[in-house]
């Protein structure tokens, strides 16, 4: 496992890191408790030590759980979890509604020491706005806040997770040039290398550390090919319930698995961290095959510039299938 310094801070993360959404959340956690534990522990034990999750996350369920299985590791791993949805102001209506946003200064407070309390822990290495607005960034009491719990010691260093899209690009800006935030949660796959055009170079000039979500786009890079004669169907990231690439969607990246000893799957990684600014990707992982799959990348042979090349030129020249369609989305 290689490791990395996220932007300007003193934190060194594996550049495979671990996000518990796929453990924790999407309609209720794909594998059980005991299960999400020993993937944590086996994820630690090959060399993982970067692990991203969000008060939300099930409740709550993603800190927890973490805190479990790796509670003795504590200081030896680096926590990244989020705040910005409100998780314990009890609203009486019969009707289920999208849950709010709250980032009051005396909320995030509070948010900060359940999150400590769930963790185990006196202080989180990483404490991320969870798809801040515009209203939030330019709203000093909320920073005046985050600078405090800094002092207090009860955070490290602070950053953003806003949602992804087009939409959002102006907030993503505005995190990075306008507050001194530490780091950027931003989805970045083959399927979606719009920010490497947009936010990347605004992330250089300000020094922010990226960390990059999806690198499998939805599972469609995770995909598995068997050679043509193989006599087998192409099997799909069936572990997420992604939709399958349809046929021939991929064939345009075939010169990347007959030239390089990498799957697809581990391909979709190298190509998220040939870009230096991005500290550590986050797969996503429900399963401990693709864990170790996943893990095993981080050691693997770096893409040829050329290729690399070539890859921006088919996503420019429209030759890859469209990451705001059916096969894009976030999960976090």
């Amino acid at each position: 496992m290689r490791y990395r310094t996220l932007g300007n801070t003193e934190l060194e993360l594996s550049d495979i890191g671990f996000g518990l959404w796929t453990l924790a959340s999407g309609g209720g956690p794909l594998v059980s408790e005991e299960e999400a534990v020993s993937l944590l522990v086996r994820a630690f034990d090959l060399g993982v030590t970067f692990f991203d999750t969000a008060d939300t996350y099930g409740d709550g369920y993603g800190e927890r759980v973490l805190s479990r299985a790796l509670r003795r590791q504590r200081h030896d791993i680096i926590v990244a979890t989020k705040v910005g949805y409100d998780m314990y102001t009890k609203v009486l209506d019969p009707n289920p509604r999208p849950r709010e946003q709250n980032f009051s200064p005396r909320y995030v407070r509070y948010a900060c020491e359940q999150s400590l309390r769930r963790l185990n822990s006196d202080y989180i290495d990483l404490y991320q706005l969870h798809n801040p607005t515009m209203y939030q960034l330019e709203d000093d009491e909320l920073f005046d806040t985050l600078e405090n719990l800094v002092r207090e010691g009860k955070i490290r260093y602070y950053g953003f997770a806003p949602e992804p899209g087009v939409p959002w690009d102006e907030e993503a800006e505005a995190a990075m040039q306008e507050r001194s935030g530490s780091a950027l949660q931003l989805v970045y796959n083959m399927l979606e290398q719009r920010p490497a055009r947009d936010l990347f170079p605004v992330a250089g000039e300000t020094n922010t550390g990226l960390i990059a979500r999806e690198p499998h786009a939805r599972g469609a890079l995770a995909a598995t090919r068997p050679s043509p004669d193989a006599g087998e169907e192409r099997e799909g990231d069936l572990e997420h319930g992604a939709p399958m690439p349809g046929a021939g969607e991929l064939d345009g990246l075939g010169f990347l698995t007959s030239n390089l000893d990498l799957t697809m799957g581990q391909l979709a990684i190298r190509f998220v961290l040939s870009e230096p600014l991005v500290a550590s990707a986050l797969p996503n992982v429900a399963g401990a095959e693709r864990l170790e799959e996943f893990a095993a990348a981080s050691d693997g042979e770096d893409i040829p510039e050329e290729f690399l090349e070539r890859l921006r030129e088919l996503y420019d020249e429209g030759g890859l299938p469209d990451a705001h369609g059916p096969l894009s989305g976030t999960a976090a």
